[in-house]
């Protein structure tokens, strides 16, 4: 399976309709599920491989500040969500992840306190596989990639987000004293 054609079927499943990241992923389950399980299994690698490039230390502080916090599953979590808007917002996000503020439902979150997590995307080929199969999803190569807690800067260092987020800190911060 291509790169686009793994993003295809998100295409697909966002295009008859504005669509939440749960519809998106039941439209994808329903799709997926009629191909040869190899074919899922290959769309499950390519999820993978999504979620190794977009497990950016800026994007993980993005998805802090915008959820008021995330730990490493709603780190996951976000980057299921951000799937779910298709291949120009996973790169426009993983390239410049302030690009975010500009999304309208994330600056009404600022208000509304919202929350962006799509657990059910990243569930999408291993859901496909079991109901096509009867079986488990085989085990990947693990593609839930993000850097060691360990190793992130201070995601509470108001100073620093605002450096490096700039725009996204003027949405969820209080203005600095």
């Amino acid at each position: 399976m291509r790169t686009d054609d793994f993003w295809a079927v998100i295409d697909r499943a966002t295009a008859s309709k504005p669509a939440s990241p749960a519809e998106v992923a039941e439209r994808a389950v329903a799709e997926l599920v009629t191909c040869d399980p190899e074919e899922i299994v290959a769309w499950g690698r390519h999820l993978d491989k999504v979620m190794a490039a977009s497990g950016t230390e800026d994007l993980w502080a993005a998805a802090y500040l915008i959820n008021s916090g995330a730990d490493e599953a709603g780190f996951d979590a976000f980057r299921g969500w951000l799937i779910a808007h298709g291949r120009k917002a996973v790169a426009a996000a993983v390239q410049s992840p302030d690009v975010l503020a500009n999304v309208l439902v994330i600056k009404a979150a600022a208000d509304t306190g919202a929350v962006f997590e799509a657990e059910e995307v990243l569930g999408i080929a291993a859901r496909a596989y079991e109901q096509a199969t009867g079986q488990p999803l085989p085990p990947g190569e693990g593609g839930r990639n993000r850097p060691a807690v360990g190793d992130l800067w201070d995601f509470d260092d108001e100073d620093e987000m605002r450096r490096r987020l700039p725009k996204l800190s003027a949405l969820f911060l209080e203005p600095p004293d």
